[in-house]
């Protein structure tokens, strides 16, 4: 199979250029790209102590008055408690943010490109108050996962993620390394995992900031393909 220049692809993940120094191969996913592999990945990676950038895969936000009431209309499972994660039969996660906010997330296994869809029938809704947020837009995308996770965040995170007072399905929205940032526990298949946003114009610092306070642990990057494998 040929390389992947993620430079020509019509979206590209945020911190493309550290990925491509440190040997990263691409795969194209949808119109964009994600770093599927690196070299010399540990095959015990995701269970110790690893970082992945989902940039490249789908999510929206919806936000607006009538939000959980048109999402409840297009049949997705959740309920109204604010900072709790939903998962949908097809892996999607719903995120509920506020009482009129929500993001979803695109399954790992098999991404729901159908996400990005969600804004224009949104938008073409004039009869209902509520609006897409792009955060495939405006927001990376990243996973750390491993046995050390919740230790690694205590030294950038504000709040404990520990798996005793942070279980499954909760979310924070918090501070990593001094930067908002939405941070969900999604572990994946037997691997404490969380799953990070934030703003698009810190994704290379707190990149930066993630894959330091991992060093202590051995910690490193992973593709696509191993978060998907595990």
């Amino acid at each position: 199979m040929p390389a992947i220049d993620p430079t020509e692809a019509s979206r590209r993940s945020f911190v493309y250029r550290k990925l491509s120094a440190a040997g990263a191969t691409f795969e194209t996913l949808g119109d964009g790209t994600i770093a599927a592999n690196f070299p010399e990945v540990r095959t015990d990676a995701m269970e110790r102590l690893a970082i992945c950038d989902l940039s490249g895969l789908p999510r929206v936000g919806i936000k607006g008055r009538d939000t959980l009431d048109w999402l409840r209309g297009l049949e997705f499972d959740f309920d109204d408690t604010p900072n709790r994660t939903h998962s949908q039969s097809d892996g999607t996660v719903l995120a509920v943010l506020s009482p009129n906010e929500v993001t979803l997330l695109s399954p790992l296994t098999n991404p729901n490109l159908a996400l990005m869809g969600l804004a224009d029938k949104c938008s073409s809704d004039n009869g209902t108050r509520c609006y897409p947020v792009p955060r495939a837009d405006m927001n990376f995308e990243f996973l750390v996962s491993g046995q050390h996770a919740a230790e690694m965040f205590s030294k950038v995170c504000s709040v404990s993620l520990r798996p005793s007072t942070f279980p499954a399905n909760c979310l924070a929205q918090t501070s990593v390394a001094s930067v908002n940032a939405i941070v969900l526990r999604a572990d994946v298949g037997k691997n404490l995992a969380y799953r990070i946003l934030g703003d698009s114009t810190s994704a290379e610092y707190i990149w930066d900031c993630l894959v330091d306070a991992m060093s202590e642990y051995g910690g490193t990057a992973v593709g696509f393909s191993d978060v998907r494998s595990d």
